[in-house]
């Protein structure tokens, strides 16, 4: 009875003194939840209704938002469930549906931003073919592009592993990331490098693309006049921010993974949940403040709300 009940649930052993503080997590954590999905939906609102913001860089933005929201959905909730819970453990099954949807919509965020850059390149060193190159096809290939690689990928690795016997049934987490490769018995050299190149192709290869565009769009605005100048650290700052931030992010989940046994366990919880606490609060923070056309909106819109 006990094996089988092992097989079927993976027990989370990254709580900290949750019996004794559940309750003030819980209340903490749902109060950053509310807040993300208010705080995103209201830029995505804004981006939505507002025909001057129906451009290729608003609707990016738009998109990067959303999948900031459905990353936070798929930690959030179960999250809330566990400090509620006596017992915090997993069917093995939704475990690697969440670590699934972790590592694809983590994914999706590099390539999205990959868009973006690609987009100000455009905007800024090809002015006069932008709206050539940017077309609506263009944006709908963009953005289901970076749904479907990554999920694709991941999809591979996840179910490699639903194939794998797994010889341990408790890992210091507090929901499924690429710590649950410690459950395995074995941990394949193929499965490595098939995860190593799915990392460079949703990573590494975006990023690196990336700071490559930011540095010819800064090498061309220095060459050109003051307005160009203006528009290029008016654009490009808040998503150089994001990318970098996010980018550090990354490799904290990685760090956290690969020295394990190193970390306390409140200092191993509390690295595993800035990926999932910072973007999505602080990105539509950073997009409402500095990208001008949204934060005017932002103003009309609560200015409109204080009248009513």
């Amino acid at each position: 009875m006990e094996l089988a009940l092992n097989v079927s649930y993976i027990t989370l052993d990254g709580f900290f003194h949750v019996n004794k503080y559940r309750y003030l997590y819980f209340m903490i954590m749902f109060t950053v939840y509310i807040l993300m999905l208010c705080c995103n939906f209201t830029i995505v609102f804004l981006i939505v209704v507002e025909k001057s913001l129906h451009e290729p860089m608003y609707i990016f933005i738009a998109a990067l938002l959303l999948n900031s929201v459905m990353l936070s959905t798929v930690i959030y909730p179960k999250l809330l469930i566990d400090f509620l819970s006596k017992r915090q453990i997993v069917f093995y099954s939704v475990c690697l549906f969440q670590f699934f949807m972790f590592y694809s919509l983590g994914g999706s965020e590099f390539l999205l931003l990959f868009a973006m850059a690609y987009d100000r390149y455009v905007s800024i060193c090809k002015p006069l073919q932008y709206p050539i190159i940017m077309t609506k096809n263009t944006i709908s290939i963009f953005l289901t592009l970076a749904w479907i690689v990554p999920s694709s990928q991941v999809a591979v690795a996840a179910v490699l592993m639903a194939n794998k016997k797994i010889c341990n049934f408790t890992f210091t987490g507090i929901f499924c990331n690429n710590t649950i490769y410690k459950l395995l018995c074995v941990h394949s050299k193929a499965q490595t490098v098939y995860d190593m190149v799915v990392l460079f192709n949703v990573a590494i290869l975006p990023a690196v693309f990336i700071f490559f565009t930011y540095t010819r769009i800064l090498v061309i605005s220095y060459q050109s006049c003051k307005e160009v100048r203006r528009k290029a650290a008016q654009t490009c700052l808040p998503h150089l921010i994001v990318l970098i931030s996010y980018l550090c992010l990354c490799a904290f989940d990685i760090i956290i993974s690969g020295l394990e046994s190193n970390f306390p366990k409140i200092v191993h919880s509390i690295l595993a949940l800035q990926i999932v606490m910072y973007p999505p609060l602080f990105n539509p923070i950073i997009y409402g403040l500095k990208m001008k056309e949204i934060s005017n909106h932002l103003k009309r819109l609560f200015c409109a709300v204080k009248i009513n």
